[in-house]
């Protein structure tokens, strides 16, 4: 027997995801993954008990080669960044791994839906050099919509690159699991989910908004070495390549 809260697996793809079940309706099981920014459904019979005392992220990225700065001599000003996030609990996530860091970023969760009407006015009050824009999304290959959330995210790269179009002066990561990556590059976006059109983790937008904040102003991105900090690389994740965000100063 399985409750609400409990942590658990689906056999049918291999135990690949820990889910936590978030309700039960009709004898389906609704589930919301742990580290993965995906929302699934299954029945009983292919659900297997998770032991949540085990680990259930082994996932650790780490941006030391990034923090790695000569400060005895230059000062810096990294990149500021706003997180919008159709997922509170992911949200939490994100901000303490920018607060671990050592970031400036302001982070508010926002239905996917209404990111569009509200990311100019939020881009004003703000005034960031990043934008994140991400939540939830999915793909089908049967449904005549096939992407759950992908049009939102479009909307909302749209405005912001109404209120900033140059890439360089405002970056934008955008999308989650299995969005239509090509469309939101097309949009505007810097970097966006999903090459691949595969899940990804519920860090990796705010890995990439990160480094993005600790790269030189003055020098090309290394774009591989970004995507490789992801928990699923360039299948997940992908973008341009552009100058960073990070002003350096002298003497410090």
């Amino acid at each position: 027997m399985f409750n609400v809260g409990d942590y658990v697996t689906r056999q049918s793809y291999n135990n690949d995801i820990i889910f936590r079940i978030i309700d039960i309706k009709d004898d389906i099981y609704y589930l919301k993954g742990v580290s993965v920014r995906l929302y699934a459904d299954s029945f009983k019979d292919d659900l297997v008990l998770y032991n949540a005392a085990g680990d259930m992220d082994s996932f650790r990225p780490t941006l030391d080669e990034y923090r790695d700065l000569n400060r005895n001599e230059f000062f810096y000003l990294p990149g500021i960044i706003l997180h919008l996030d159709g997922d509170e609990e992911y949200l939490d996530k994100c901000m303490s791994f920018y607060k671990k860091n050592k970031i400036k970023a302001y982070g508010l969760y926002i239905r996917e839906s209404e990111m569009a009407s509200q990311v100019n006015t939020l881009l004003k009050k703000y005034k960031p050099d990043i934008l994140v824009l991400t939540g939830h999304d999915s793909f089908s290959r049967t449904k005549r919509q096939k992407y759950k959330n992908t049009s939102s995210f479009v909307s909302a790269v749209n405005e912001a690159r109404n209120y900033e179009k140059s890439h360089e002066k405002l970056f934008i990561i955008a999308g989650a699991c299995q969005s239509n990556y090509e469309d939101l590059i097309k949009a505007g976006a810097n970097f966006a989910s999903s090459p691949k059109r595969i899940n990804i983790h519920a860090l990796d937008p705010a890995i990439i908004a990160s480094c993005l904040s600790f790269s030189d102003k003055n020098k090309n991105i290394d774009i591989i070495k970004i995507l490789e900090k992801t928990k699923y690389g360039s299948d997940g994740m992908g973008g341009i390549i552009t100058k960073g965000s990070m002003y350096i100063g002298y003497p410090r």
